[in-house]
């Protein structure tokens, strides 16, 4: 009873601090995205390469923000299909910021390597969109802007007021970050020592004090409780929580490294299939299997490069058919090169 204690106690604190880690990342982002608010719109590239660097780089963003806005840009036409494949290979959703907090060196090489495969994914896509003349008849609905939108920039007046006219959702975010500083600054994560890990999570904390602090209640209320905090955190604490407490009791009746390690091709095949599935959450499976070392590289690859997290969910309701398409052009793709790691590397 006391391991089983144990055991839940330890699944239950990684689950928290991943997703308190997540959160703040995920703040960062809407932050820098309302402050540069309309900017990037007069700059996207007219060249089809600069589209597909575009898209690497939007897709390279943890996170669906950069997917969604690929998407949008697809929908009107401002970027080609060639781009969107691009992006979504490049893209690993919310399963970006886990895998930089877990193995950050291994994240990062990863994302480069998704990024230069979904350029090439992207040329050649076009290429074959163009000599097959596929039309993916496309509506063109106008533009959203939020205009509304205010610059959350720092004042040292504005943190007054909102502190004098606080609301219950500043209130609790206020609450939430100064627990997490309060767990850092205490040294409670386990380590012995001050490392990157701890520095990391107290910086983000600190960031996402000054942000709740600073900004406007529209951004706080709009961008941060209801996009962040409601849509996406309690869905990522529960696959990251399901997800580690799963592997954990598979593992306790089963020898499932053994069996993986004797049947990789068929891991390498679920990865692709699961990948499949337009939602953040199953790739999580595979992100924990690498990290315990019981699948290769490879396939971490294979799955990242099918998968996209939300970013694709927005395509089903303008085009089925690019859906479709986009997400067997992933699958090939990945398969293809999760193949060639399992057969050569």
């Amino acid at each position: 009873m006391v391991n089983l204690h144990e055991h839940s106690s330890n699944i239950l604190f990684s689950a928290l601090t991943i997703t308190s880690f997540i959160f703040t990342m995920m703040l960062l982002i809407e932050y820098i995205n309302v402050i540069t608010k309309g900017s990037w719109q007069s700059k996207i590239p007219k060249s089809k390469y600069g589209q597909y660097i575009l898209g690497v780089l939007f897709g390279a963003i943890p996170g669906c923000l950069g997917a969604y806005t690929v998407v949008s840009l697809f929908s009107h036409k401002v970027v080609g299909f060639g781009a969107l494949v691009a992006t979504m290979i490049a893209t690993s959703g919310d399963e970006a910021f886990i895998m930089l907090s877990l193995f950050p060196e291994k994240a990062i090489m990863l994302f480069i390597l998704l990024a230069v495969i979904g350029f090439f994914s992207g040329i050649i896509t076009d290429v074959v969109i163009k000599k097959f003349n596929i039309n993916f008849n496309l509506h063109e609905p106008k533009f959203e802007v939020h205009e509304n939108d205010a610059c959350p920039c720092f004042s040292i007046n504005d943190i007054s007021a909102h502190l004098i006219n606080i609301t219950f959702q500043r209130t609790l975010l206020i609450g939430l970050f100064l627990i997490l500083i309060g767990i850092q600054t205490n040294n409670l994560l386990g380590h012995d020592a001050w490392n990157w890990i701890n520095i990391t999570f107290l910086l983000s904390g600190l960031f996402g004090l000054f942000v709740v602090l600073t900004v406007p209640n529209h951004f706080l209320e709009k961008h941060l409780w209801e996009h962040v905090l409601k849509k996406h955190l309690l869905k990522v604490f529960l696959w990251t929580l399901g997800t580690l407490a799963a592997l954990h009791f598979l593992e306790s009746f089963l020898d499932i490294s053994q069996w993986i390690e004797s049947n990789l091709w068929i891991v390498l095949t679920l990865a692709v299939l699961v990948g499949m599935v337009p939602e953040s959450g199953p790739h999580l499976i595979f992100v924990t299997l690498f990290v315990g070392g019981t699948i290769p590289f490879s396939i971490l690859m294979a799955s990242s490069i099918v998968q996209d997290g939300h970013g694709a969910i927005p395509l089903l309701a303008l085009s089925k058919k690019s859906f479709v398409i986009l997400k067997v052009i992933n699958l090939v793709v990945g398969f293809t090169i999760g193949a060639f790691g399992l057969l050569f590397i």
